[in-house]
């Protein structure tokens, strides 16, 4: 992505649009040409499309915008016009990895900056689930071949845990790809429990450029994650929020009653607590429909920050669905259970099952957990309910999770 002809965030006279606006307009259509051409017509002739507005990422000190296309959805093979809905909008950043969509993620990417011939305009990032600095080359040159293309603007270790993979040689490796102009940028995503020991170990290696990690309103007020994110900006980290919706077990019954934020839905008052962070350049969203997609857009884009009242509301919407929500730390919980079971990781995909609407995926995801892990009938785990800090009710959640995997 070429940064100096990058839009620039639209003025204030350009951040009003309403949600009615943006859904208004099409669904969009599988021709490039068509999806990314005029504005509607109810932009008018003399008012350009409001555009996503941009930070700049860290030490990378290339601008991006703060909504990113995450692409752990279902993506249409051949021209996927979600992608091109975004691109308007100047939501230019595609965030793949080598395991999204089955594995179908990173040539979707491909085949749709191929046939809409803009490669130069957008910023692709992808991720590798091997670890080691042969594992992550290795994946690195196929996901260069499956994304059509001859580099990668950002490439992460995938789901990183243990702050030792960061190491000499995977440096070198990494310097190694810069040098070759085959990679701009390099970093990690963090999902687990850890997510503040590896934020500190970002801040500490030079060569760390960005860092996805998982962030939502739950832990504003948590001072160690705060005091990591401080470090990690203070590095000039690039700093990108995921798992910003909370990622409830339990999820509808305990959302329902804060539905309604103010102007703004659940999912997009969420979305705008995290950008009212400076801290945060950006925040992936993983948008299956177009719905979403405009939804998204609109809180994007539209520069009134959330009121008090709003604020109050996602307070008490956080304290009544806080042991809803599993938070990854299962040092806590999995030592608390005299079986190799892992909690976190089946809670995960359970959330899969119940708020994404994804039952293919959580029980092939379940599936590939080592056999010892899936076994969770006859265990006792009121141990993991009791060690649990935020009050998850760990038993009847893995005996709901032995029913849907069938384990």
């Amino acid at each position: 992505m070429k940064d100096p002809k990058a839009p620039q965030a639209p003025s204030k006279d350009t951040l009003q649009i309403s949600r009615r606006d943006l859904l208004s307009i099409g669904s969009g259509v599988a021709l490039a040409g068509v999806t990314l051409g005029p504005n509607p017509a109810w932009a008018g002739p003399s008012k350009p499309l409001p555009q996503v507005p941009r930070r700049v990422l860290g030490k990378t000190k290339q601008t991006v915008p703060i909504l990113l296309f995450g692409g752990a959805v279902k993506l249409d093979p051949r021209f996927d016009p979600k992608m091109a809905e975004a691109l308007r909008f100047g939501v230019d950043y595609f965030d793949a990895a080598d395991c999204y969509g089955g594995g179908t993620c990173e040539a979707a990417v491909g085949a749709f900056h191929q046939r809409a011939k803009v490669r130069d305009k957008i910023w692709i990032t992808s991720k590798s689930d091997a670890h080691s600095p042969e594992g992550m080359a290795s994946t690195f040159d196929v996901s260069l071949q499956k994304l059509r293309t001859d580099r990668l603007d950002m490439y992460f270790l995938h789901a990183l845990k243990d702050p030792a993979h960061l190491s000499k040689e995977m440096e070198r490796k990494v310097a190694l790809l810069k040098k070759q102009g085959k990679l701009r940028f390099f970093g990690f995503s963090s999902h687990h429990g850890n997510v503040v020991e590896m934020l500190h170990a970002a801040a500490k290696l030079p060569w760390i450029d960005a860092v996805m990690f998982r962030y939502n309103f739950r832990q504003y007020g948590d001072a160690e994650l705060n005091k990591a994110i401080d470090a990690a900006k203070k590095a000039d980290v690039g700093l990108i929020a995921m798992k910003t919706q909370g990622s409830e077990a339990s999820f509808r019954t305990r959302w329902a009653p804060f539905e309604k934020t103010g102007r703004w839905n659940k999912h997009q008052a969420v979305l705008k607590a995290v950008w009212q962070d400076e801290r945060i350049s950006a925040a992936v969203s993983h948008m299956d429909t177009f719905d979403k997609l405009r939804e998204n857009i609109a809180a994007a884009v539209d520069n009134n920050k959330l009121t008090q009242v709003e604020r109050e509301a996602l307070e008490q919407y956080a304290q009544a669905t806080r042991g809803a929500a599993c938070h990854g730390c299962d040092h806590h919980c999995n030592s608390a259970v005299d079986a190799p079971v892992q909690i976190a990781d089946t809670l995960r995909l359970l959330m899969y099952h119940d708020v994404y609407k994804e039952p293919d995926k959580a029980l092939r995801l379940f599936s590939a957990l080592p056999e010892s892990a899936r076994k969770l009938t006859g265990i006792d785990f009121s141990g993991a309910s009791s060690a649990c800090p935020h009050g998850v009710d760990v038993v009847a959640e893995m005996r709901r999770a032995s029913d849907v995997f069938r384990c």
